[in-house]
């Protein structure tokens, strides 16, 4: 009797330990092969939406012979509960460690699902107080609106990372060589790109966003041209975007990126020069090149006005 007693305890807390914690997403989340090791998580195009689920940024992970190593976490505890399904279909070798490229919500809301996994959390200095701000705080708020059966105050749960990079690091698991590059303050203070030497795939984040407008938000677009060049020297062969689809062309793709700041830049530059108020730029501004881009109703003003504030801030430091 004790031993049946005992068989049925395990079986409820094994069937218990099986069953999803977090609402299943109704978004399709599938996992993309690049590599002998490497794969990524292509989130749809567009803002965070009811539609999408908040499935609008890229994660990755590296299969290695001693472990997964995973880039960002992607927008909610039940996308990232989906990820550790595509991984547990390919690998059931542990997930060892968690490398977030920023703190912005589409790419380490899931963080706690792999930490639940015992996974290490690894993310740059640069980001520390942002998850406690007041501008994290009025995301989530948004967030909830919009995503209130995924994101909410029952399921959320924001962590610290175990790790604090202060700078550049180098690892290597199960043979695999890994080099972490702190690009910020570029598209946020804590910008990290992860490199794969043996696969030549570099995680970009949110430095390069492909067949999309980017999201500059409060970034200083002149560091973050800089950081571009950081890439470029690392002469990746294939580059996961934290936006948009994989690129066996990086060039091209950091180029558009490139492109679009010096755009910005220019337009907004010339507007405060000529004391032209920002409404008035941005009506005469010709957008033609970028205007039919997935998330340019949803990114661009606030883009531009970001650039014409931070142009402003230059003019008056020569």
């Amino acid at each position: 009797m004790r031993a049946l007693l005992c068989l049925f305890v395990l079986m409820f807390a094994g069937a218990s330990f099986a069953a999803p914690k977090y609402p299943a997403p109704t978004v399709k989340v599938h996992a993309e092969k690049l590599t002998a090791y490497s794969y990524y998580i292509p989130g749809l195009a567009g803002a965070a939406s009811t539609k999408n689920e908040g499935f609008m940024s890229n994660a990755g992970f590296v299969i290695t012979p001693a472990g997964v190593v995973v880039f960002d976490t992607l927008g909610s505890p039940s996308l990232a509960q989906e990820m550790v399904k595509r991984i547990r279909a390919l690998t059931k070798l542990p997930i060892k460690r968690v490398i977030v490229s920023h703190y912005h919500a589409d790419h380490y809301y899931g963080i706690q699902v792999f930490k639940e996994l015992g996974a290490e959390i690894w993310a740059h200095e640069g980001g520390k107080g942002v998850v406690g701000s007041d501008a994290a705080k009025l995301r989530f708020e948004q967030r909830k609106q919009i995503l209130g059966k995924w994101i909410n105050d029952r399921t959320q749960r924001f962590l610290t990372p175990d790790l604090w990079l202060s700078g550049d690091t180098d690892f290597e698991l199960g043979g695999l060589h890994f080099r972490l590059r702190h690009v910020g303050p570029a598209h946020s203070d804590e910008d990290l790109v992860m490199f794969v030497e043996e696969d030549g795939v570099l995680f970009a984040g949110d430095l390069v966003f492909k067949g999309r407008v980017p999201f500059v938000g409060d970034a200083d677009s002149k560091l973050w041209l800089n950081a571009l060049e950081k890439l470029i020297a690392l002469k990746p062969k294939i580059l996961i975007p934290g936006h948009g689809a994989a690129s066996s062309t990086p060039m091209e793709d950091l180029i558009l990126t490139r492109d679009y700041l010096v755009f910005l830049r220019a337009a907004m530059g010339r507007a405060v020069n000529e004391l032209v108020p920002f409404e008035e730029a941005y009506d005469k501004t010709d957008w033609s090149r970028y205007e039919m881009m997935p998330a340019f109703p949803e990114a661009n003003r606030r883009n531009a006005y970001n650039t014409y504030i931070l142009m402003e801030k230059e003019s008056l430091a020569k």
